[in-house]
């Protein structure tokens, strides 16, 4: 593998600081670019470019002027518009899925149509392109039943209904926006998981296993978020559920990639929900997810920067080395996300703590006066020989910031310390 490699990484949240901050670590790694990334990527040693994520020709030009080595995809977004068809026509080498395959992300009914061929598990469904279908095909569903929305919706467009009439009025809602369809699920029970594949073609790696928290509020209340927690490794998760779910979802997944013809190249992200009939697919990502990446990627001792790299040039990926550490993260959001975030709170500077890392998402001003500019604004990190210390110090250190237009969960990684 070359050295003194030039790399640009798309996108602006936590995700993106922590995939370009490890990339910056690797001695193979000599410069980062983040576009348009956030101020606090500075903290990290990674310059971030004024040019949106959508600015696909603005970015090809950048990467082709500033000598690129190789393009890592954050959002999802970035991936369905067909970043790494553009990229690639024009010869720059980029980690990510085309736009075919992003389908996989961009349509809850492709991604579902797609389990169906390749018997990959999941929650029996049904899609509907009208309310009024819909509405009528409540019948087919006990409650509480899932309704999805078809296309991309940050993570947020799922809702876990009670009842006939809650769903009727949701699916009135949904339609009332910019969606064209809309999904009906069984509601699965069971613990719910995050699995991240490297593939390259026929070839798998997987990631360090995260668990996520989506709801908003304590105790799994309040509305779906993008995520306000998340932490590695999963005491709770038995090698044998981790089998099964290899075995019976991500090998059949992999097949049905390579059987389809998507020369999938990038990584994919598998909600997976263990059940009493055994693992099944809740959803497919065709990225790295936010905010597990920031809690996975410290736990990886195998350099990513050569991961990527042998998934980029098609060679034989590296096997994955964890190390023993416990890695705990917990988000300071805006108050009011996801529904209705504070504009621009003042955050100040964050301070410095042993023992804690700071991956910064949605912030805006200088690193000593720094203001808020979305919902999720930073995620508080720490590493620890066990998960209860690596709670405790995220803890100790939030309860002592004073951030009165911020909130955040106190119960992140409860599931794994029962």
């Amino acid at each position: 593998m070359k050295d003194n490699l030039t790399l640009l990484v798309i996108g602006e949240g936590g995700r993106e600081f922590a995939i370009a901050k490890k990339l910056k670590q690797s001695p193979h790694v000599a410069n980062v670019y983040c576009a348009p990334g956030n101020v606090g990527m500075l903290t990290a040693g990674v310059t971030p470019v004024n040019i949106a994520e959508m600015d696909l020709n603005g970015l090809l030009q950048f990467a082709i002027e500033h000598h690129v080595d190789w393009t890592f995809v954050g959002p999802e977004n970035v991936l369905c518009a067909g970043i790494v068809d553009k990229f690639q026509a024009a010869g720059q080498k980029i980690v990510g899925p085309n736009k075919r395959a992003a389908q996989l992300e961009g349509s809850k009914d492709y991604a579902l149509r797609f389990m169906s061929r390749y018997h990959v598990p999941t929650a029996k469904h049904e899609t509907f392109t009208d309310v009024d279908s819909a509405v009528k095909g409540l019948d087919d569903f006990d409650y509480p039943v899932v309704l999805k929305e078809n296309g991309l919706a940050g993570g947020k467009g799922v809702s876990i209904v009670p009842d006939r009439d809650t769903a009727v009025e949701t699916l009135h809602e949904m339609f009332a926006g910019p969606q064209t369809a809309v999904v009906l699920e069984e509601c699965l029970v069971g613990p719910e998981y995050s699995l991240f594949c490297v593939i390259a073609d026929d070839q798998y790696r997987i990631l360090p296993m995260a668990q996520d928290h989506k709801r908003a509020y304590d105790g799994d209340k309040g509305p779906n978020t993008g995520g306000m927690g998340s932490y590695c490794p999963l005491p709770q998760l038995s090698q044998a559920d981790r089998q099964a779910m290899v075995k019976e979802v991500v090998e059949p997944t992999v097949k049905g990639l390579v059987d389809g013809g998507y020369h999938y190249h990038g990584v994919l992200y598998i909600g997976l929900m263990m059940t009493a009939d055994g693992p099944k697919v809740i959803e497919y990502n065709v990225r790295l997810g936010d905010p597990e990446t920031q809690v996975i990627l410290p736990r990886l001792a195998t350099d990513f920067a050569e991961l990527m790299q042998a998934v980029v040039d098609d060679q034989p990926l590296p096997e994955i080395q964890e190390n023993d550490r416990a890695v705990l993260g917990v988000v300071l959001a805006a108050k009011g996300y996801p529904t209705h975030p504070a504009y621009y709170p003042a955050l100040g500077k964050l301070p410095d703590a042993d023992g804690i890392t700071i991956d910064y998402a949605n912030v805006t001003g200088r690193l000593d006066d720094l203001y808020g500019a979305g919902g999720r604004l930073a995620m508080i990190i720490a590493e620890a020989a066990d998960l209860k210390t690596a709670q405790q110090r995220v803890y100790d250190y939030l309860d002592q910031l004073h951030e009165p237009d911020c909130f955040y969960r106190h119960d992140i990684g409860a599931r794994a310390l029962k």
